[in-house]
């Protein structure tokens, strides 16, 4: 396995209070911030002035790309203005590789911090094969484990 165990990166974090967007919209500049290079984007529900419900949209991005994903917030949002700060984070070691099951193939990251392998089948692949065969989401998702079992898991 090629995943080494976790490592010190440099992240920004980059925000925006959000209070006259549909869900829809909100969806949408999500997928496109995601698209766009976002390591992680997410919304939390807050309130602002007037008591009024709104979001804050949070953006998780690479140094190199904050400057980039600031722009697609002012595009596909509404916001009058975005906050950022640099952070330090703790990355667990993380590597790709495929399980062959009776259905097909999916994808399999492994997870390695302290020396210890977790398994996570992708979900999107499992559920895909389950549809596709017909058999039941944990047959395809146990079958997967299996196919890597000379991998330790924790």
């Amino acid at each position: 396995m090629s995943a080494e165990d976790e490592r010190l990166e440099t992240v920004v974090q980059l925000e925006c209070n959000l209070d006259d967007m549909t869900g829809e919209e909100l969806g949408y500049a999500l997928e496109r911030l995601l698209e766009a290079g976002a390591l992680d984007a997410w919304f939390t529900p807050i309130y602002m002035k007037k008591n009024r419900p709104a979001v804050l949209l949070a953006v998780l991005a690479r140094p190199e790309d904050a400057e980039r994903l600031r722009a697609a917030l002012f595009e596909h949002t509404t916001t009058l203005g975005v906050r950022w700060q640099t952070m330090q984070r703790a990355a667990a070691g993380r590597a790709w590789v495929d399980a062959q099951t009776p259905w097909g193939a999916v994808r399999v990251k492994l997870r390695r911090v302290g020396g210890r392998v977790r398994i996570k089948p992708e979900f999107v692949d499992c559920a895909r094969l389950a549809r596709e065969a017909g058999v039941p989401l944990a047959a395809v998702i146990e079958a997967a484990r299996r196919a890597l079992g000379d991998i330790e898991p924790s």
